[in-house]
């Protein structure tokens, strides 16, 4: 029998998932709260209605034993990342990691800070 993929969240779908791996199991007001704090326009019911689409879409589970119903992320972020990682780097690199990196690296998105974060990285793995 052939497995349902695993949905693929939109960009609007990642900012709430982003705040519910922080928060962890939280109501609509709980995400809503948050979210205002980085987007002072959002409103109560585009949150509800993006909570509920995603529950629909499998993103997220729904707690109902209680009157405010509580949202958590049905995947764990690392998962979730590394998938839409390896679908990024299919799609746009053509398979390889290392072009992925190396436009990262070119593309002024890496701080010095992370530069000397991946460095480190990359010699204590070298003899692994």
């Amino acid at each position: 029998m052939a497995r349902n993929p695993l949905p693929r969240p939109t960009a609007a779908e990642l900012d709430l998932l982003r705040l519910l791996w922080r928060l962890g199991p939280s109501t609509v007001k709980q995400v809503h709260e948050a979210r205002l704090r980085e987007r002072p326009d959002a409103t109560y019911a585009t949150v509800l209605r993006l909570l509920q689409v995603m529950h629909g879409k499998g993103l997220l589970r729904r707690d109902e034993s209680q009157r405010s119903h509580v949202y958590a992320a049905a995947q764990a972020r690392g998962p979730l990342q590394t998938r839409l990682l390896d679908e990024l780097i299919h799609k746009a690199f053509a398979g390889s990691g290392k072009d992925l990196v190396m436009a990262a690296l070119r593309g002024g998105r890496v701080s010095d800070a992370e530069r000397e974060e991946i460095q480190r990285f990359l010699e204590e793995t070298r003899d692994e």
